[in-house]
Order: structure tokens, then sequence, then C-alpha cells
């Protein structure tokens, strides 16, 4: 009886939660928009200011880990008809959409994008863009884009490589502020696009919308405690500590630790 008792009242406080949610929340705002090309569409559409953009793939909290084992989790991975993919990310803090948070989130698609031997030429044309919920550049523009350029004739370097950030602040009569009007709305009823509003709709007032919504938040909460686990099992194994040390420490599996111990060995010395 006790055990039916915390699981309704659990079930209430998410129910609770995803109704405040906004899509300035990373894991509301990716299911919204995962696997759903439309939506995908209409936001690049807005931002990228063109509307001859053909979204063939939506994916959303996409992980990716480099050689060394770090990894980083996209909001949202798209690609379009013509090979280009985008990066989309939604901050309300500062930190999580820094200069250098951009770099690494290139840096991360750039490396898995190419398969062995083959030629850098094909690395694709990349946007990664941040949807931040202050305007953290404090300019008072509704959109920052960052390209990389030659110093001394101020002529583009075209490595194809494009940083978008957008001021979550912004409040203009146009398409980018009914955007980051929507993107600010906990109550789907008052958004401005009818597309975002039906899928907002959806995951907070649909019953099997929002049943959806509580068991993807449940296993995002499982899958960010195993991952903080992990990242500490790998910093206790680098610091010489005994496997066992590590597993009684973390409450992982022996075998877990003894896999991590074994990458950790066989990582080549720089």
């Amino acid at each position: 009886m006790k055990y039916s008792t915390d699981k309704e009242k659990r079930r209430k406080l998410l129910r609770e939660k995803i109704a405040k949610f906004c899509l300035f929340d990373d894991d509301f705002m990716s299911k919204v928009f995962e696997d759903d090309k439309e939506a995908t569409e209409y936001l690049l559409h807005t931002i990228l200011q063109r509307d001859d953009l053909e979204v063939t793939e939506s994916k959303g909290q996409v992980p990716i880990k480099n050689l060394q084992g770090r990894s980083v989790r996209l909001d949202i991975k798209a690609k379009d008809k013509s090979g280009k993919l985008y990066n989309i990310e939604v901050q309300r803090a500062d930190e999580g959409a820094s200069e250098k948070r951009a770099r690494h989130n290139i840096a991360m698609i750039d490396a898995n994008v190419l398969m062995p031997r083959e030629d850098v030429s094909n690395l694709p044309e990349t946007y990664v863009i941040f949807i931040t919920e202050h305007d953290i550049f404090k300019c008072g523009l509704p959109l920052y884009h960052i390209d990389r350029i030659i110093k001394e004739n101020n002529m583009t370097f075209q490595d194809e490589s494009h940083i978008i950030y957008v001021n979550g602040e912004y409040e203009g009569d146009d398409p980018i502020g009914d955007l980051m009007h929507d993107f600010a709305c906990a109550n789907p009823d008052e958004m401005r696009s009818k597309l975002l509003a039906e899928k907002t709709r959806y995951y907070k007032k649909d019953d099997k919308g929002v049943r959806r919504m509580s068991k993807i938040m449940e296993e995002f909460a499982i899958e960010e405690r195993t991952e903080a686990k992990l990242e500490a099992a790998q910093n206790m194994l680098m610091e010489n500590l005994p496997v066992e040390t590590v597993v009684r420490c973390t409450g992982l599996p022996l075998e877990t630790v003894q896999q991590l111990a074994e990458e950790i060995k066989a990582e080549p010395i720089v």
C-alpha cells in the first residue's frame, strides 16, 4: 500500500513539473521537436530567416562521445536535404552557452561525421544554434551570428562552421520575437505558433502525452545518475584507486568498472 501511495505522489509531482515546463527546458524541448521534421523546419526557417530549407532528420537528446570518453548530449541534431547538420541547444544558464561550449559541440560533431580515412573535404556545413533564456551578450540584438574571418582583410574563412545565438529576452514584433514568446510560454493556449502550441499541448494536457513525458523524465533521471557514476568511477580509476574501492563507492557493477579500467590503460599517452 505504501509503495502504491509513493508511486501516486511521484506521478503527481511529475505532472505538476510538466505543467510548468516551457521550451527553455531542454528535456521538454527536445521531445517536442524530436522526430518532428515540420516543427524543426519551422524553428530553423525562423532562426535562419529562410524558407527553402527541408529537414530530413530530427533527433533529440543525441549522445556523442570522443576517443577519450568525454561525451556531450545534443538537445536536437537535425539534417537537411543538402546534408547540412544543425545542433540546436536551449540554455537557461548563461554558462551552458559559453563560447567554448559552442566550440566543443562543433568539434564533437565534426569528429563523429567522417569515416576512417575519409577526406576532410567531405565535412558537411554545420550550424550550432544556442537559444538562450537571457541575452548573454547584452547587446539587445535578436540574433548573434558568429563566423570566422581573416582579420587582415575581413574576408570570411570558408570552413562552413557557423554559430548562432538567439536572444530569449528579445520581444520584437517579428518572427524571432514571436518564437521567443512561445519558448517562454508554459501554457500552450498562449502560444502564437499553432504548430508549437499543438505539440506542446500534447505533452502537457493529453493523458497519453503526459504519461509519455513522465516516463521520459524518469528515464533521463536514471541516465543522468548512471553517467555521473561512470564519470566518478573514471576519475577514481585515473587516480589509481583499486577497482574494488571504485565499485564500493559508486555502486556500479564490477564488470563495468573493470571495462573502464581496461579502457583507461589502453589510452595512448600523449
